[in-house]
């Protein structure tokens, strides 16, 4: 579900150092930044699976399988009790 867009423009400053330590040029540093965005919201469960692969411009497909890459389970249990409740609920 893709909804109405908003375009936000801001202006971000780095020492010119960064972008050439990473290797990378400006829309390949943009891109990791959307995604590393997405990712920390999703951990912190403040955008849901869909949300986050938005964000990050993947497909949510794409976005389970770079959080896989990533060591980050896509499975929201703060603890143990809540998998068995699950489990039991099946």
């Amino acid at each position: 579900m893709r909804g109405k867009k908003v375009k936000i423009k801001k202006t971000i400053e780095l020492p010119e150092e960064v972008i050439l330590s990473l290797r990378t040029d400006e829309n390949e540093f943009i891109k990791e930044m959307k995604r590393t965005m997405a990712v920390k919201y999703f951990k912190n469960k403040k955008l849901s699976i869909g949300q986050s692969a938005e964000l990050a411009e993947m497909s949510e497909e794409d976005f389970i399988k770079y959080l896989g890459r990533n060591n980050i389970s896509i499975f929201r249990f703060d603890d143990l009790n809540e998998v068995k409740e699950d489990v039991d609920n099946a």
